[in-house]
């Protein structure tokens, strides 16, 4: 997989000490985007999913994990490797991606439903400059949702996270 870069121990990226993944390689191109430098699909470095996991698992303090990029969903099946990893040792899964929910679960490739179906919470939607805040937790513009999964799936309709 390509990875623009790995943080341990982020307070920034979801609630606890998160192990952050940033991917590399993004097609949204969001104006004022955070990380414009992960969006070329060629940049980054070259790590198998494997050894992105053992960097996951070096920190015993970690609540969880968290997938962000560049876009996760473009690397579905990487991404899905470290969310099972993830889970099977007990930790939490956030995404950002900047696809909408709807989208994911609609029109989303195979790899990238199965990715869904493992993401304890989602940001989901584009950075948008324009809506811009720094007043909201865990997103960066007012038009993006966090979206609690599993009480979505529970509900058969989106289930937003409390602030």
């Amino acid at each position: 997989m390509r990875i623009y870069g790995l943080v341990q121990d982020s307070i920034v990226d979801g609630p606890g000490f998160r192990f952050v993944c940033f991917v590399q390689g993004c097609t949204h191109h969001c104006p004022g985007c955070h990380n414009p430098d992960s969006h070329d699909p060629g940049g980054g470095t070259e790590m198998s999913a494997e050894d992105v996991g053992a960097e996951l698992l070096k920190n015993p303090l970690t609540d969880g994990l968290t997938l962000s990029g560049g876009e996760p969903f473009q690397q579905a099946e990487d991404c899905l490797t470290l969310a099972r990893l993830a889970h099977s040792h007990g930790l939490n899964v956030w995404s950002y991606t900047g696809y909408t929910y709807e989208f994911l679960r609609c029109q989303g490739t195979s790899a990238q439903q199965a990715l869904l179906d493992e993401i304890d919470v989602l940001v989901d939607g584009p950075f948008l400059l324009e809506r811009r805040t720094l007043s909201l937790p865990w997103r960066g513009s007012d038009n993006q949702r966090v979206i609690d999964l599993a009480a979505t799936r529970s509900a058969g309709t989106v289930v937003l996270r409390p602030d």
